[in-house]
């Protein structure tokens, strides 16, 4: 650093009286310019001609105003051939633009020098950071298309005073979109713009208003939304081809229905806020979280109808009953009288009785038979019960399954209205969201 103040300081002495006369021609245009100049003046020599404002628009660059003024006129050949200098913002006039739909204050960079050239042309490259109102249409979120507008008028002078006019054609100005940030959630279509007049107090006001045509990219809210709740339909579906008679397929909805409101709480936030219109996303979750309920109810009657035809389990069977009360004593009895007699017991649809005895060798003499008669008798009427219960429980049984399979019919025919259902509100989103997009 010293060595370079050294070198400053040692600079030959022609060489600063060479650099001199341009300094001296700068600042002499400067005074020139500015000495009489006062800059609450509207810089016209004819004061009932309108000063002409020239609006260009580069979407997140910068904004040029460009005017004439006529105080700021000099000849360049008197000036050493300077063609253009830089003034300060504050000690010339400047038009009172402002943005409509400005609310609130950017963090733009302040810019205090301006261009002006000999023939008065002044150059006010201005680089702003808006923030103003834009009425969002979130109907087709997050497939939706937004148009803001930005109006530029003067806040005081009119028609009359300051008129607007575009610096570039309307055509190039739509389709320039070298400058914009084409890497965030927003594309830019195009940047529309007319020119108009505004009546207020029988005076004109000029207006030239910028529609910022703008489309967002639905990839983010097509991954984190739309494709897990798609996913919990899915497999929602497919736990109808779980058995209805399992106590696992109403377990398994009411975990998805469960997991399905957790998944909406968590992406709460990523939702627009708007309480006009309700967006078709919110829609879909709405009616998704409708059919998950559905889908479950659907289940629940199901399983209603499937133990609907069950009788209460008796505690004990007949059999049960028979080997707990005749055990001992029949075994006793049979054990000592029977053991050399083979019976068999046919019992016909008309309630009759056959013996086919052995040999008579082998018999019970008949006084033996007269006092085995009762016991028998009343083992006979235990077997008749036996075997008729066993018929009952065989029909009970074949009605049984004749009930669950009309069940699985019935929830087979739920299922297909579900799926009906369920395709047609699909088709009817996925048409509104097109017509949307492509509108």
């Amino acid at each position: 650093m010293i060595d370079l103040l050294l070198d400053f300081h040692s600079a030959p002495l022609a060489e600063q009286v060479a650099d001199k006369p341009k300094r001296s021609a700068l600042n002499q245009l400067t005074r020139t310019l500015l000495r009489k100049y006062d800059c609450g003046v509207r810089p016209v020599q004819n004061w009932t001609r309108p000063t002409l404002i020239h609006i260009d628009l580069i979407l997140q660059s910068v904004l040029d105003v460009i005017w004439t003024d006529e105080f700021l006129v000099w000849d360049p050949e008197e000036f050493d051939g300077i063609t253009e200098i830089s003034l300060s913002s504050d000690a010339i006039w400047v038009p009172d633009l402002i943005i409509s739909e400005f609310v609130d204050v950017g963090e733009s960079p302040a810019i205090p020098y301006l261009y002006v050239n000999s023939s008065g042309m002044v150059k006010n490259n201005k680089p702003i950071q808006v923030v103003s109102a834009c009425d969002l249409e979130l109907y087709a979120f997050p497939f939706d298309k937004q148009n803001c507008t930005l109006t530029f008028r003067s806040w005081l002078h009119s028609v009359n005073e300051v008129n607007l006019t575009l610096w570039r054609s309307a055509e190039e100005i739509a389709n320039d979109q070298k400058s914009f940030m084409d890497d965030g959630e927003w594309e830019l279509l195009s940047v529309p713009s007319r020119y108009w007049h505004l009546r207020l107090d029988d005076r004109d006001y000029a207006h030239i208003q910028f529609n910022v045509l703008i489309r967002r990219r639905p990839l983010l809210y097509v991954v984190s939304l739309l494709i897990p709740s798609i996913f919990l339909m899915v497999v929602d579906i497919i736990s109808f081809y779980l058995p209805p008679n399992s106590g696992t397929r109403i377990t398994f909805k009411t975990s998805i229905l469960l997991g399905y409101t957790v998944f909406r709480v968590n992406l709460m936030n990523e939702m627009p806020a708007t309480t006009i219109r309700t967006p078709l996303i919110g829609v879909f979750f709405a009616v998704c979280m409708a059919l998950l309920v559905l889908n479950l109810s659907i289940s629940i009657f199901v399983v209603k109808l499937l133990h609907h035809n069950e009788k209460e389990v008796k505690e004990m069977s007949v059999s049960a009953c028979l080997l707990d009360k005749y055990g001992s004593s029949s075994q006793t009895f049979l054990e000592s009288n029977f053991t050399s007699v083979k019976t068999l017991v046919d019992v016909d649809q008309c309630g009759g009785y056959e013996f086919d005895l052995a040999p008579e060798e082998d018999l019970l003499s008949l006084s033996e038979l007269q006092e085995s008669a009762p016991q028998l008798e009343r083992l006979l009427q235990e077997v008749v019960a036996l075997r008729l219960y066993l018929q009952e429980g065989e029909s009970d049984d074949s009605a049984q399954a004749d009930w669950v399979a009309l069940c699985c019919k019935v929830d087979i025919l739920l299922f297909r209205v579900y799926l009906l259902i369920l395709v047609v509100y699909a088709s009817t989103l996925l048409l509104l969201w097109a017509s949307w997009s492509s509108a």
